[in-house]
């Protein structure tokens, strides 16, 4: 249902947020509401519908439940979360991280 690509570093888009891939392809690809969504994965409505409206980060314990629900396992919820994160963080911290030299170590290989 869902395939995975890489996450190009740098990217100046906002990485698509998990709860928009449940909003807009998942629960219509499987004809579901959201009240039988959350039924189904052991949640709340209100748990399931934060997270579809982008309001709270996908946590492992959902990334089971939902790679199980839709048989693709937690992994790929997870990297698009961290996707996610990490690009607002990267944004968020940008002056500061400027300022952070950068160190190298030689490779042992």
């Amino acid at each position: 249902m869902i395939t995975e690509r890489a996450v190009k570093v740098g990217m100046e888009r906002r990485p698509t947020h998990p709860g928009a891939i449940l909003r807009e392809d998942v629960l219509p690809a499987l004809g579901f509401s959201v009240s039988e969504a959350a039924r189904q994965l052991g949640v709340t409505r209100q748990t399931l519908h934060r997270i579809m409206a982008e309001k709270v980060s996908i946590t492992p314990e959902m990334a089971a439940r939902l790679g199980r629900f839709c048989g693709n396992g937690p992994g790929i919820w997870l990297r698009m979360q961290q996707a996610c994160d990490l690009w607002r963080a990267e944004r968020e911290l940008r002056a500061e991280l400027a300022r952070i030299p950068v160190h190298r170590t030689s490779s042992a290989a």
